[in-house]
């Protein structure tokens, strides 16, 4: 490998979330600043969040009972 070309690497970098939780990893930054992590993520907390600002789900719903609702087209023979 050359030398002077990888970057410095840190073993005990800090890694702090936006819930608070902190921890070490190996890392090219001595201290990162993440806004989701282990402790806060919905995988690995079993609890979900859903935003739904804009209404899309209604707005599928509203369409999938207007495919249900209507009537099937008359084939020609």
């Amino acid at each position: 490998m050359k030398d002077k070309i990888h970057p410095q690497y840190f073993a005990s970098a800090k890694v702090v979330c936006a819930c608070g939780n902190t921890f070490t990893t190996g890392s090219t930054r001595e201290e990162m600043h993440v806004e989701i992590c282990s402790n806060c993520h919905p995988f690995y907390t079993g609890t979900q969040k859903l935003l739904d600002t804009a209404g899309t789900i209604e707005k599928f719903r509203a369409r999938a009972s207007k495919a249900k609702t209507r009537l099937p087209k008359k084939v020609k023979t």
